[in-house]
C-alpha cells in the first residue's frame, strides 16, 4: 500500500502528534508499506528552526524507513493566534502544491488539529481521487474557544462549517477517544465509518529499564521523590496547580517537583517559581525523545493535568501510555474519558481538576507509601501492554486504510505478529 500522510509536526519535534505519527508510520514501513509523511520543517514549540534544517519550499529525508517530505511554512511559536493561523494556512498551502507532485498514492490520512492540515486531505481527494482518511486527535474549534484563543464568532461559525464538510466528505475517520463519537456524528460523521483508535506507547522505548538511581543523579535529584509533568506548558493544562501544591509541600524536602517541556505558559510558570522562591520545583526546558525513557527513569510519579472544563471530559492524554509503560503511576487531574482508564487500570489516583489541596495531598501519599507506588506502577504497565501496544494499534490502524480503499484487510506479517507476542 502506497500511504501519504499530512502532519503538521514529526521527529525530530517531540509532541504527542508528532510520537503518534512517526509510530504508526515506522511499523506500517517496517511492514512493508510505502509511506510518505509531508510535514514542516522541524520547529515546534520555540518557532525556530532545529539546527541541522533549513525552512526550505521542499526537501526531503528518510526517517526509520519513512520517506519524510518537508514543504516551506511561515515560522510561527506555539503562541499568540495570528501568526500561528498564518502557519498552519502556509502549511496547508505548500503541502497541498507538494502533493500535486507526488506519486498517487492509495491512500492519504490528515491528522487535526492543526484544523487545516486535516483539510489538506481534501484538497488531495479532489485532486487525485484518492481516497481520504481524516484523523481527528482535537476537536477544533471547540478547544481552542474553551482555552480563550478565539472569540470571533462569525470565524468561530465558518470553522464549524469547514470542519462538518470535513467530516461528510472524509472515506474514513479515525478517531484518538471514543468521547469524541457523539461529535463527530453531530457534525456529519457517520458512525459506520469512523474508527476509534487511541494513543499507545512504543513498548521497545518505554520499557522501564533504565537505572533509576543512574538517571536520578544525572539530574542531582538523589534521594529525592520526583513528582514529574512531563509535556506542553500551555493555556489547557492548568499548571499554576502544580505550583500551588509545590507551596503547600515546602515542608516535606523529600519531595520535588519537576516540570519538562515548553509552550507558551512556561515564561509566566517560571516568573512565579522564582517570585515564590520554589526551591522544590526544578523546570527543564523540552527533551529529545531519545532522552524522555531518562526523564521517566528519574520520575516515582506522573503528574497529568488539564483545566477544569467539560471539553476535556472527552481527551485521553497521550503520555498517560507511556508513562504506565514505564511504570510509574499517574496523579491525574482529568475527569471523563481519562480518568475512567485510569481507574480501569488500576494506575492512579484521580483528583479534581485543578485542586492544589488534592494534587499535594495525592503526592504526600505515595511518597509515604512505596508499596502503593510500585503496585500501580505494575498494574499500569500490565494494562498498556495487554491494550496499547503501538505496533498492534498501528496495525489496525492498517484495516481502516485497507477498508478506505476498498480492500480486503491484510493478513500481519509472521514477524510482526512474533514481535508483538514477544512483548506480552
Amino acid at each position: 500500500m502506497r500511504i501519504v500522510f499530512f502532519t503538521h509536526y514529526y521527529p525530530p519535534e517531540v509532541n504527542a502528534p508528532a510520537s503518534r505519527t512517526a509510530e504508526h508510520a515506522r511499523v506500517w514501513a517496517r511492514a512493508g508499506h510505502e509511506v510518505v509523511v509531508v510535514t514542516c520543517v522541524p520547529n515546534h514549540p520555540r518557532g525556530k528552526v532545529y539546527p541541522g534544517y533549513v525552512n526550505r519550499l521542499y526537501q526531503t529525508e528518510t526517517i526509520d524507513g519513512v520517506r519524510v517530505v518537508r514543504v516551506f511554512t511561515l515560522i510561527a511559536a506555539n503562541e499568540g493566534f495570528l501568526r500561528r493561523a498564518l502557519n498552519y494556512l502556509s502549511y496547508a498551502l505548500s503541502a497541498s502544491m507538494a502533493f500535486v507532485w507526488l506519486q498517487r498514492p492509495d491512500v492519504v490520512i490528515s491528522t487535526s488539529p492543526q484544523f487545516f492540515c486535516g483539510l489538506v486531505g481534501l484538497v488531495a481527494r479532489a485532486l487525485k481521487r484518492t481516497p481520504w482518511v481524516l484523523e481527528i486527535r482535537d476537536l477544533w474549534p471547540e478547544s481552542i474557544v474553551t482555552v480563550g484563543a478565539m472569540r470571533n464568532g462569525f470565524l468561530i461559525r465558518c470553522l464549524e462549517q469547514l470542519e462538518a464538510l470535513a467530516y461528510r466528505r472524509a472515506d474514513r475517520i479515525v478517531s484518538v477517544t471514543d468521547s469524541f463519537m457523539p461529535h463527530i456524528a453531530a457534525r456529519g460523521g457517520a458512525p459506520e465509518k469512523t474508527t476509534v483508535i487511541k494513543n499507545g506507547a512504543d513498548l521497545d522505548r518505554f520499557n522501564a529499564s533504565d537505572d533509576t538511581h543512574a538517571a536520578k543523579e544525572r539530574l542531582d535529584l538523589q534521594s529525592k521523590f520526583v513528582a514529574a509533568y512531563v509535556g506542553t506548558h500551555g493555556m489547557a493544562h492548568g499548571l499554576d496547580t502544580i505550583l500551588e501544591a509545590a507551596e503547600l509541600l515546602r515542608g516535606s524536602t523529600d519531595i520535588i517537583f519537576l516540570l519538562v517541556g515548553e509552550g507558551a505558559e512556561r515564561p509566566r510558570l517560571l516568573r512565579l517559581k522564582e517570585e515564590r522562591r520554589l526551591d522544590n520545583v526544578l523546570m527543564l526546558e523540552q527533551q529529545p525523545k531519545e532522552a524522555m525513557p531518562g526523564i521517566w527513569a528519574a520520575t516515582d510519579v506522573s503528574l497529568i493535568l488539564l483545566r477544569r472544563d467539560e471539553l476535556f471530559k472527552t481527551v485521553l492524554p497521550s503520555k498517560m501510555f507511556e508513562a504506565m509503560a514505564m511504570r510509574r503511576p499517574i496523579v491525574l487531574g482529568v475527569d471523563g474519558e481519562a480518568r475512567k482508564l485510569l481507574e480501569e487500570a488500576r494506575a492512579g489516583i484521580a483528583i479534581t481538576p485543578q485542586s492544589a489541596n488534592e494534587l499535594a495531598a495525592a503526592i504526600l501519599r505515595l511518597a509515604n507509601d512505596r508499596n502503593l507506588v510500585a503496585r500501580l506502577g505494575a498494574s499500569g504497565c500490565a494494562h498498556v501492554r495487554e491494550h496499547y501496544d503501538r505496533a498492534v494499534l498501528a496495525a489496525r490502524y492498517l484495516d481502516v486504510l485497507s477498508a478506505a480503499i476498498g480492500a480486503e484487510p491484510a493478513k500481519r506479517p509472521v514477524a510482526v505478529q512474533l514481535e508483538t507476542l514477544a512483548r506480552r
